[in-house]
């Protein structure tokens, strides 16, 4: 089920905001936030539809979001990812990343 009302579920919204804006190494912790949240479909799903270019959303970083909009540049990621939840892909994420 696609939650459109996100933010006040997500896993990081008791986290200080610059964990999740870092560079380097440090954007593989800011990813561990991501990994159990039941929000992150809808998390990425909105940063790629908004060209949001910088931290870590939905357990991506600005480079691998970059790579995913170079490949479908014109894409609705809310549609491509709502489906692959809807279809019971646990990791959507992941799900796009093989897709694209």
């Amino acid at each position: 089920m696609w939650v459109d009302d996100w933010a006040p579920r997500a896993a990081c919204r008791e986290a200080q905001p610059d964990q999740l804006f870092v560079k380097g190494a440090e954007q593989n912790k800011a990813k561990q936030v991501c990994g159990g949240c039941p929000v992150r479909t809808e998390c990425l799903a909105e940063a790629l539809d908004n060209q949001i270019e910088w931290g870590v959303w939905g357990g991506m970083t600005e480079r691998e979001r970059r790579a995913l909009l170079r490949r479908k540049p014109n894409a609705s990621w809310r549609a491509l990812l709502e489906t692959a939840k809807t279809n019971g892909s646990a990791l959507a994420p992941a799900a796009v990343e093989v897709q694209a």
